[in-house]
């Protein structure tokens, strides 16, 4: 096994199962064929060809856009389309601060291929014989890749918050790491990637983040989402995400490009190169 492996899986699709989504004459996801097809029996809210699937221009403005999208999703989840309903709604835009051109639920958003943004944050501690860092459990009990690893806090981004403001409510509700700890978080790039589900698509980014944790902290779950934390070396963690499918498949990108930016995997590897280019697709 190896590091590019795990890339490679984030960027597992075939586009050709897909046709775009277009809302006011912009193309801001992907819908698979066989939703293309359903699409077509909800009179007045899209128009559905061979090549493509637009929401109609006379459901003009946010708030019209947003309310025909919540009909359809309502319609959707009955018929077992989207699963994992959130109650979250996030903002739909081609580029990260753009005005949005609707919000929807948060899991209709890979149905549409819609790009969703997310914060992940490494926690770590120093010590004498290196780096060590926080890892977390998700809950058995959640809806999507339960009881898999994680990064030490991560969640999507929804409507209405910065990335730091998410990100420090994140770390309250995830690992109880108080606001002005979570503050001193630095922002460390992006990883992008884009996946096939079950669902449809998801062409998302992930705005990475490194906090360098005291060395008597130890975060502890405070919501539903976390069952427990594990503080492990560095070469763990590395061995472990090249190795073996533990972590949920995203939060390995996010793990990678720490190795790199920490000088863990070395630029004389083989895949350096690979590597560094296949953490942003």
């Amino acid at each position: 096994m190896a590091f590019l492996d795990r890339i490679r899986e984030c960027n597992a699709h075939d586009i050709a199962r897909f046709r775009p989504f277009i809302v006011a004459g912009q193309r801001i996801g992907w819908v698979r064929h066989d939703l293309a097809e359903r699409l077509d029996g909800f009179d007045g809210v899209f128009a559905v060809a061979p090549d493509r699937v637009a929401l109609r221009d006379e459901i003009g403005g946010f708030e019209a856009r947003s309310a025909a999208m919540a009909e359809v999703l309502a319609v959707l989840r009955g018929e077992g389309v989207v699963p994992a309903w959130r109650d979250e709604v996030y903002p739909v835009v081609r580029r990260f601060g753009d005005a949005p051109l609707l919000q929807m639920e948060r899991a209709g958003v890979p149905v549409f291929g819609i790009r969703a943004f997310g914060v992940h944050m490494n926690g770590f501690v120093r010590r004498g014989s290196g780096i060590e860092m926080w890892i977390a459990r998700r809950s058995r009990a959640k809806p999507t890749f339960p009881g898999m690893l994680d990064n030490t806090v991560a969640g999507g981004q929804p409507i209405g918050l910065t990335l730091m403001e998410n990100l420090i409510k994140e770390c309250g509700e995830e690992a109880s790491i108080p606001p002005d700890l979570a503050a001193r978080a630095v922002p460390a790039g992006a990883v992008s990637y884009m996946a096939a589900v079950e669902e449809g698509l998801k062409p998302d980014v992930q705005y990475c983040f490194d906090l360098e944790l005291p060395a008597g902290f130890t975060p502890r779950p405070n919501d539903d989402e976390i069952e427990e934390f594990y503080l492990w070396p560095i070469e763990k963690v590395a061995e472990t995400v090249r190795e073996t499918a533990e972590f949920k498949f995203n939060c390995n990108l996010v793990l990678i490009d720490f190795l790199i930016r920490h000088g863990l995997i070395a630029p004389d590897d083989p895949d350096y190169i690979d590597i560094v280019h296949g953490l942003r697709q």
